[in-house]
């Protein structure tokens, strides 16, 4: 049996205590002081991520930088969380994790982590100054992108299917939903 990790239980946890947690296969996260453990994705989700972090790479002008989870988003001691793809400002980038809100942060929609997603990560995005938050729903397929605007995102647009969707942030892009499923 591997070692036991433990966390301490009267106190919300910190950035600390989650460089303690093993590599497992899972994904740590912190929202508010509290752990979010979520399995390994699955495949499909892995490669919709990867496909929509390719189209990005590709169009990325060179002050920033797209990345995949697993990378840590640092926004508060209390709140470290790894969006499914994220796009950061190279002079914001730490040593082993980004000490700031990214640019854009992206989720894909999994039955387990759907509510997360779109309640509790989109609101802690909003409030740190996360430019632009999108959500892709591999199973419908589409994706939803919100800007920030006087400190509260305003959707920007919503595609589905073969229906490309024109976005400004944080660089020109057209995501179409269904290219992201190959």
């Amino acid at each position: 049996m591997g070692a036991v990790t433990l966390l301490p239980r009267s106190r919300p946890l910190t950035r600390t205590d989650l460089e303690s947690v093993p590599d497992d296969g899972h994904r740590y996260e912190l929202i508010d002081g509290a752990l979010v453990v979520t399995p390994a994705p699955p495949w499909r989700h892995q490669d919709v991520a990867f496909e929509l972090a390719v189209l990005l790479r590709g169009l990325c002008p060179p002050d920033l930088r797209v990345f995949m989870a697993p990378v840590d988003v640092v926004l508060s001691d209390s709140t470290v969380m790894q969006p499914d793809v994220l796009v950061a400002r190279r002079a914001d980038l730490g040593a082993r994790d980004l000490p700031a809100a990214p640019v854009l942060a992206v989720e894909v929609l999994s039955p387990s982590t759907k509510h997360i997603d779109l309640m509790l990560k989109r609101s802690r995005f909003e409030a740190a100054g996360c430019a632009s938050y999108w959500v892709v729903d591999p199973d419908e397929p589409a994706i939803t992108a919100w800007d920030l605007a006087d400190g509260s995102y305003v959707e920007v647009g919503h595609a589905s299917g073969d229906k490309g969707l024109e976005l400004a942030l944080p660089f020109a892009v057209t995501v179409t939903p269904s290219v992201l499923l190959v």
